[in-house]
């Protein structure tokens, strides 16, 4: 089941996605036999999370029940972010990717120690020793705390920090709580995923570099702004294949790079087992894969500039895009 949030002219409005558009979840709700109570059709029609949380047999009955619909009418109402999100985490789940994007720091910001990396990498055919991911990479899940405030939708133009002259992309798989978690095992902390979205974790590279440093991980290199896309596919769809997705990254039309889910270090359920362990974790709490393999452009070299258009995309997933603006908000 695909969902997205708009705005109604009075409040928030979950749709659901049908060959032919959207259809409003309320009315779906109401087409149901037996129809649920008022209560729960409030409930579930204004707020995507908690839909996704409802019985498996009302969510499989609704998605049978919109089918049977018309759509709405296209462009009566305006796009909202899928959900708010409670939090957000960002794990780094790619050795691949850490290697290639530690590599790309190099290449751009330490030209002295890219000819001792180059070198090395010639003579031994194996990656610079220290390129490699922190030895406690190896033992445990490990990930950043975002700024779930920070969230730009899907169509949103993003501006370039002030203090930043190296905006990057980054193409990641997002999964989001409906359900609360705490001391979980693998197989609870999978089960509780309500649904997947794409998500574009923007980096300030010039400013991570010393922030990385400082011991004390990313701050403003991270925190200014991410973006989240407009629809979010529930587990059922993505849990069973999530490893086996296709990704491609598109700037100002052009393909950029194509990556794929495979190879992560970890579940999806260890992850979460792990940020669970003497910690309640609470539905609507936004994750993320970190970076799929290729996925940005400190690793392939191209980094955004003002006026660029930057589309992510995961299959089955969905597509993500912005436009970037410079620091005064225009697009030149």
């Amino acid at each position: 089941m695909k969902l997205r949030r708009v705005w109604d002219g009075e409040s928030p409005a979950v749709e659901i996605g049908i060959a032919g558009g959207w259809v409003d979840a309320a009315r779906a709700l109401r087409n149901l036999s037996p129809a649920p109570t008022e209560a729960d059709i409030a409930r579930w029609s204004g707020d995507t999370i908690a839909l996704l949380s409802a019985p498996d047999d009302i969510r499989r009955r609704l998605a049978e029940a919109a089918e049977r619909l018309s759509p709405e009418p296209a462009g009566t109402r305006t796009a909202m972010l899928p959900f708010e999100p409670r939090s957000f985490r960002d794990f780094m789940l790619y050795e691949r990717h850490a290697i290639d994007a530690a590599r790309g720091f190099v290449r751009r910001f330490l030209p002295g120690a890219a000819r001792v990396v180059t070198a090395y990498e010639a003579v031994f055919g194996a990656p610079f020793p220290r390129l490699k991911p922190h030895p406690l990479w190896y033992r445990q899940p490990i990930y950043y705390m975002g700024n779930h405030l920070a969230f730009a939708g899907d169509g949103e133009a993003v501006g370039i920090p002030t203090y930043s002259k190296a905006l990057d992309y980054e193409l990641e798989l997002g999964f989001v709580l409906a359900q609360g978690l705490h001391n979980a095992t693998p197989e609870a902390a999978e089960a509780a995923i309500g649904g997947f979205v794409v998500i574009n974790d923007f980096s300030a590279r010039d400013v991570q570099l010393d922030e990385m440093r400082s011991g004390f991980g990313p701050q403003k290199s991270k925190h200014f702004r991410n973006a989240i896309s407009g629809v979010v596919v529930s587990a059922d769809e993505i849990l069973p294949r999530w490893r086996d997705l296709d990704g491609s990254v598109r700037i100002n039309g052009q393909l950029a790079v194509e990556t794929a889910t495979a190879g992560p270090r970890w579940t999806l359920g260890e992850v979460l087992a792990h940020a669970s362990q003497s910690e309640r974790l609470y539905a609507g709490e936004l994750f993320a894969t970190g970076t799929l393999p290729g996925g940005s452009g400190i690793e392939t070299g191209r980094l955004l500039a003002p006026g660029d258009t930057i589309e992510l995309k995961i299959e089955g997933v969905g597509t993500l895009t912005n436009r970037i603006v410079d620091k005064e908000g225009s697009a030149s």
